[in-house]
């Protein structure tokens, strides 16, 4: 009856969704179930939502505590102590008596919200007990103020968790591997599996824009994103806006599936303006101007590009009215600056007000994750340089792996000197920032290295 009132009461405030039940089902009787650890939430959430009356293996400190014993009623505990050999032998023993058992491997709750270090023990417990693996992710939770990210997230009182249960596996470790090579072999392939069960849970099947949205929701829309040399900081707030402002302008001018040009250097007015187009189904192409005219030009006839964004400053400050000219010969230049003051107070406000109110209009399903997100180049080293398109799964799929091996968050800065027509300037220096909450200085040149 109180599983039945807790199951009811965490759905009412976190919204608890349960995915991946038929991979517990298959999993079998002897079955270690290993999870992340992101908040003192977790013991509860798995106790009430999985289905059998499954063993939490604790650490025997942390089961001492009184505001814990109601709750471990719910279910078996195992008590231990993951640093004594003596402890993983009776867990071995617990295990071969075909039970579910629950441990956590990293040890204690993240301080980090990524991934923290997994300790050998517990695959040594899954290659000497035969046990099956069925890892666990529990996402939301870490942003309840049941975790130990109070510095580091923005923590909100009743966020969403979602428990995702991946595909069971298991763990088998070469016969002449013995002792300390055998543990630390399968901790490398237990520490394996947690990290592909964090990328498989994330959700990368989504466009940049729809990233750039569920960050805001998660760090705030007030907090500082981006920052440039003309200091030009921007919020998740302002960065939407004035995304929406420039993308509506350039809608009028192209076509949905057109590539257009980027001859910009890295600034926040650059991101903007990416992200203004990507909105609505353009393909920004970043051009690299430090080639000179002749292979710009030719990047231009491979992607089929017919306009080509740039500004007055940038042409004037770097030296580039030569190969301005010429672009202007195959393309149509359009300069920010023009551009800016056709749009008017109006177009402002209704920018404003979308960009408060996204979850009304904004369709995700409008643009694919599988669309074109943008076009770069290579560097023409071996000859004509050639256009490489990246869709937006591409990108935040390509992201996520390096979040699920990295730890980062919201309190890191990045100082992005990559121009982003440099393919980790543009996907590990632009994009990873806005949609982990990490601030970003955009330099516009690396080749100030001695200055």
């Amino acid at each position: 009856m109180l599983k039945i009132f807790l199951r009811w009461l965490l759905v009412l405030m976190y919204r608890v969704e349960l995915t991946g039940l038929d991979n517990y089902m298959k999993a079998g009787k002897r079955v270690l179930i290993v999870v992340n650890h992101t908040s003192f939430l977790d013991p509860l959430l798995l106790g009430v939502f999985l289905p059998d009356n499954i063993t939490f293996a604790i650490n025997t400190q942390i089961s001492q505590r009184w505001w814990l014993k109601p709750f471990l009623r719910l279910s078996h505990v195992f008590p231990m102590d993951p640093t004594h050999p003596l402890s993983l032998k009776d867990l071995i023993h617990h295990l071969e008596h075909d039970t579910k058992t629950v441990i956590f491997p990293e040890g204690r709750i993240s301080v980090t919200g990524s991934l923290m270090k997994i300790y050998d023990g517990t695959g040594m417990v899954a290659d000497k007990s035969k046990a099956t693996i069925l890892p666990i992710r529990i996402s939301g939770a870490q942003y309840t103020h049941f975790s130990k990210l109070q510095r580091i997230v923005r923590l909100r009182l009743f966020p969403k968790i979602t428990i995702h249960i991946s595909t069971p596996t298991h763990i088998s470790a070469p016969d002449n591997l013995k002792g300390k090579s055998r543990r630390e072999y399968c901790g490398h392939l237990l520490a394996d599996i947690m990290t592909k069960m964090m990328f498989d849970t994330s959700p990368y099947r989504q466009t940049i824009f729809s990233s750039l949205l569920e960050s805001r929701k998660i760090h705030g829309g007030r907090h500082k994103i981006t920052d440039d040399l003309d200091r030009n900081r921007l919020s998740y707030n302002n960065l939407i806006t004035r995304s929406i402002v420039l993308g509506q302008a350039l809608k009028n001018m192209t076509e949905p599936g057109d590539n257009v040009g980027i001859f910009l250097p890295n600034s926040s007015t650059t991101l903007i303006t990416v992200l203004g187009l990507q909105l609505y189904g353009r393909v920004p192409a970043m051009l690299n101007y430090s080639l000179g005219s002749v292979s710009v030009l030719s990047a231009c006839q491979t992607a089929q590009i017919k306009i080509v964004l740039t500004s007055h400053r940038f042409i004037t400050l770097g030296n580039l009215t030569d190969e301005a000219e010429q672009l202007s010969k195959q393309c149509v230049l359009i300069y920010l600056e023009d551009l800016a003051k056709n749009i008017s107070v109006f177009n402002k406000l209704t920018a404003l007000i979308k960009s408060t109110t996204t979850a009304f209009w904004y369709n995700p399903k409008l643009v694919k994750p599988d669309s074109p997100a943008v076009v770069l180049f290579t560097s023409g080293s071996e000859g004509t340089p050639k256009g490489v398109v990246l869709s937006h799964a591409n990108i935040i799929g390509n992201l996520k792996q390096l979040e699920a091996c990295i730890s980062f968050n919201a309190q890191d800065i990045v100082l992005n000197f990559l121009p982003m027509f440099h393919s980790f300037g543009f996907t590990v220096g632009t994009i990873l920032p806005i949609i982990s909450g990490m601030k970003t200085f955009f330099y516009p040149t690396p080749l100030h290295f001695s200055v």
